[in-house]
């Protein structure tokens, strides 16, 4: 029974630890069509304000994504866990 209970506590304490939620807010939109070419650039935050990535925004997602044409829309997807953050700056263009 004792080892039951353990293994109930273990499982509840994994499952808190890995659960998430998932937001996107757009960040701007323009005047620009909106076409097939998404550049992303991606970067785990800790307690909110430190950036583990550097190179995170614009300029990383527009070479990821190849675009030389005006931006048409900017959107930033975030997923909170428990300790960290993972942000995502994803931009469409044509």
């Amino acid at each position: 029974m004792k080892n039951l209970v353990l293994r109930g506590v273990l499982a509840l304490g994994l499952l808190v630890s890995v659960a998430s939620c998932t937001l996107v807010l757009p960040v701007t939109a323009a005047n620009a069509p909106i076409g097939n070419k998404v550049g992303k650039s991606t970067s785990t935050v800790l307690f909110g304000t430190l950036y583990l990535n550097q190179k995170y925004g614009l300029g990383e997602a527009i070479k990821k994504g190849k675009i030389t044409s005006a931006i048409a829309v900017i959107d930033e997807e975030t997923t909170d866990y428990i300790l960290f953050q993972k942000k995502t700056l994803i931009i469409y263009a044509e």
